[in-house]
């Protein structure tokens, strides 16, 4: 795998929190950093979205996930999932809790 990667060249890697999963093998990253302001030189945050392949859909919302950079696979997706860093807590109720009739 190694030598696979070294003749492709180094791919940009980015880390964020998945925001939606619900498209058929897609997910959405939300990728956070924080930048001086230009002018002002104050610590802000900025965010931005990116559409990832997720073949086997192995992400659900609210894990933080790697992406890679890779071939255009539609209009919008040009990143692919790598890992599940990771797993978001699962909130689990009982439906007797919750008054929902089964």
């Amino acid at each position: 795998m190694a030598e696979q990667e070294a003749s492709q060249g180094h791919k940009n890697e980015k880390v964020g929190a998945v925001v939606s999963t619900k498209m058929q093998k897609t997910i959405v990253v939300e990728v956070s950093r924080r930048v001086p302001h230009p002018l002002y030189k104050r610590i802000i945050g900025k965010r931005k979205k990116f559409y990832a392949h997720d073949e086997e859909g192995t992400a659900k919302t609210g894990d933080v996930v790697r992406i890679v950079e890779c071939r255009p696979l539609s209009k919008l997706k040009r990143w692919r999932l790598v890992e599940v860093v990771r797993r978001a807590a699962q909130v689990g109720a009982q439906p007797s809790v919750l008054d929902v009739k089964v």
